[in-house]
């Protein structure tokens, strides 16, 4: 699908920068996303952003940055979150905790809040050392129908 705006952005590793994050996100935004895709978007994006900050760069220095690309089509958007950290195994914390109940736990549900709302969560690493989490939203209106004589209205 033709992506329709792009956006880089590209911040320091503390949680301050999440405002301006957000603000820039916001940017992107089109009048024919869905609300409630579009909320959740901006709560992956928070949560991903959050956890690069805090585990990711947790042992860096500050000054290292993290750099985040937002690509919009009229079927998703696709964020990519770049971080500098050791390498993470989501796929095998996401199997891990996935029988855990969390509903008391302080932190620690960013990824499962990810992985529920979104379509797609990857994080894997580049020959550069680099970590890239890249999280994908199909928007309500473009999910494939398994009932297409419902008629559903909700």
């Amino acid at each position: 699908m033709k992506v329709l705006r792009t956006i880089k952005i590209k911040v320091p590793s503390n949680l301050q920068s999440l405002d301006k994050v957000l603000a820039e996100f916001n940017q992107i935004y089109q009048d024919f996303i869905p609300l409630r895709d579009w909320l959740q978007c901006r709560l992956a994006l928070a949560e991903g952003f959050t956890n690069a900050v805090r585990h990711a760069h947790k042992n860096l220095p500050p000054d290292v940055s993290i750099r985040i690309e937002v690509f919009l089509s009229q079927t998703d958007i696709k964020i990519k979150i770049w971080d500098y950290g050791s390498a993470f195994d989501l796929q095998n914390f996401i199997a891990e905790n996935a029988q855990k109940n969390n509903d008391w736990l302080g932190s620690g549900r960013g990824i499962p809040i990810m992985n529920k709302i979104c379509d797609r969560l990857n994080y894997y690493r580049t020959e550069k050392q680099e970590n890239c989490l890249l999280i994908v939203k199909l928007f309500d209106n473009h999910q494939p129908d398994n009932n297409s004589n419902s008629q559903d209205t909700n």
